[in-house]
């Protein structure tokens, strides 16, 4: 899907799928935490020249590892904002947090959308 044609929709009929390729892992505190492969031409020469690594590990916050448990590829957006909204009800701007971390992490290709037909 195309991000023009994510403008015309609403994004809380969407649903975010986790990319199946990604791996993670949790700690012993609960935190996600996703492993990045850094592939292509360019990454090669960083990881040769400038010692960069391989492989990252993201740890998402509190927040973003809630979220992320609950991206099972049939909650809309709406539905996670309900649930989010319900587990932490002071936090402030949770709806736009909350579209502004899926878009984040659907730029770095850790999820994908789907629409509701």
């Amino acid at each position: 899907m195309s991000k023009s044609n994510k403008k015309n929709n609403n994004y809380l009929e969407f649903i975010p799928i986790k990319n199946p390729q990604m791996e993670y892992e949790t700690d012993e505190n609960g935190i996600v935490i996703i492993k990045k492969d850094w592939v292509g031409f360019y990454n090669k020469i960083a990881q040769k020249f400038f010692h960069k690594p391989k492989t990252s590990n993201i740890s998402l916050d509190e927040y973003g590892s809630f979220i992320w448990f609950n991206i099972d590829g049939e909650s809309t957006v709406y539905q996670i904002s309900q649930k989010l909204d319900a587990h932490y009800p002071k936090m402030e701007k949770s709806l736009s947090r909350l579209i502004k971390f899926l878009e984040i992490l659907q730029n770095h290709n850790f999820i994908t959308w789907k629409e509701i037909d």
